[in-house]
């Protein structure tokens, strides 16, 4: 069995803000492929982690289903000295996916799925609506369609207007600088940083707009499998349902875990859970994610 490895190439394609020396150890961007492959899938990370938390599914995808597997650093993420991901830039996030998506198309161009968790996911979904290398399924976990503090009354009218105000990104821009993005968690940032959450935000209406142009009559044309907890605080189930009203129902797989099993927003992918460097855990892993994964491969033998 080949050994997931750090991928260079990305490392080559962008050297202008990635390098071995910058990332934090365990958030390098990976790559693993196998002469075998049924398929490739891209799996991509969500705000403020790194592609650690995306290992789990990287070996299911790999061991299990045969598939080759990329997982992408997003830009300002793993970063030794992130600065604030002052710089961050939903462009750059789209080029990271775009890469991997070129990459994976150069082994299997017949089967190359994206998936991803949280802004991962919402990535992976502009991804496969945008990119026709996009051959194969989507997978979305936690995925940011849609957030959780937008669907409540006037504060989901006020966060989008908060989050393009310049005044108040100079405030926040402030406080973000008074508190450490490094924190107990090796491959995490200890916070979502401001910057981050306005590109998302970016995201997330750009992707209103796309699925708005879907419909039972014009349905999304590829297959979806969606993994969403009840009991998530950050992402919106809505955002989900939402794309599975403009799906063909037999194109979409959901599997949506009731909030008694307590499977918080970012460890939905985990099959184990992410320590600190104090031996503490810091995000738990998924009770359901063997059932999860079985299911997963029922959608993709389908």
């Amino acid at each position: 069995m080949a050994v997931r490895k750090v991928w260079s190439a990305y490392y080559d394609e962008f050297g202008a803000y990635f390098s071995p020396r910058k990332i934090r150890p365990g958030c390098e961007p990976m790559m693993r492929t196998r002469s075998d492959a049924e398929g490739a899938i891209v799996l991509v990370h969500g705000l403020s982690d790194s592609p650690r938390y995306m290992w789990d599914l990287e070996e299911f995808f790999y061991s299990e289903l045969r598939y080759n597997t990329f997982l992408p650093l997003l830009h300002c993420h793993g970063l030794k000295k992130p600065a604030g991901m002052e710089d961050v830039e939903l462009e750059e996030w789209k080029g990271n996916v775009a890469f991997a998506v070129e990459s994976a198309y150069k082994k299997t161009p017949h089967n190359v799925s994206v998936g991803g968790l949280s802004t991962g996911g919402a990535l992976s979904y502009h991804a496969a609506c945008t990119s026709p290398k996009v051959t194969g399924d989507v997978f979305l976990f936690s995925a940011a369609l849609e957030l959780l503090a937008w669907r409540s009354g006037l504060l989901g009218k006020v966060v989008p207007y908060l989050l393009s105000s310049r005044g108040l990104n100079d405030f926040l821009d402030a406080r973000d600088r008074d508190k450490p993005l490094i924190g107990d968690n090796p491959f995490k940032y200890d916070y979502v940083d401001k910057d981050g959450a306005r590109e998302l935000a970016r995201l997330i209406k750009e992707l209103k707009v796309i699925t708005s142009g879907f419909s039972r009559k014009a349905p999304f044309p590829k297959r979806v499998f969606a993994a969403h907890s009840h009991c998530d605080d950050t992402a919106s189930i809505a955002g989900i349902k939402n794309l599975q009203k403009r799906c063909m129902a037999q194109n979409f797989c959901s599997f949506y875990i009731p909030a008694v099993f307590e499977v918080a927003h970012g460890g939905l992918p985990l099959k184990t859970p992410i320590e600190g460097f104090s031996g503490n855990v810091c995000t738990h892993e998924n009770q359901r994610y063997d059932a999860m994964t079985h299911k997963i491969a029922q959608f993709v033998a389908q």
